[in-house]
């Protein structure tokens, strides 16, 4: 029988067993990490698109009539403040679209 010096002696713990979204949501930050994770996909294909085209940030920022600093947010996969026309006006200078779906 172990005692409380064994190391393997399974500890009880809070979220056992639970999956990462049901920890989540009992922080109350379920809803932030999923607008988090959606910039972070659309920022970085966005980059990947800009890259394959050979387009730089000046250039996008001259194409949208905005400054370098608005690309760098748009781009920046921490940012979730970027609205979804501007995320779409990028997405069409591009040649690609913005698809979403509720589950």
């Amino acid at each position: 029988m172990p005692d409380a010096s064994d190391k393997t002696t399974p500890m009880k713990k809070k979220h056992l067993g639970s999956n990462f979204e049901d920890f989540l949501e009992s922080e109350g930050i379920v809803e932030d990490c999923r607008a988090s994770a959606i910039k972070f996909k659309l920022a970085r294909e966005l980059e990947r698109a800009m890259a394959r085209q050979k387009i730089s940030k000046a250039e996008m920022a001259r194409r949208l009539k905005t400054s370098r600093t608005g690309i760098e947010r748009l781009l920046d996969p921490e940012n979730t403040s970027i609205t979804l026309n501007t995320m779409a006006k990028v997405a069409n200078l591009l040649g690609k679209r913005i698809e979403f779906a509720l589950r």
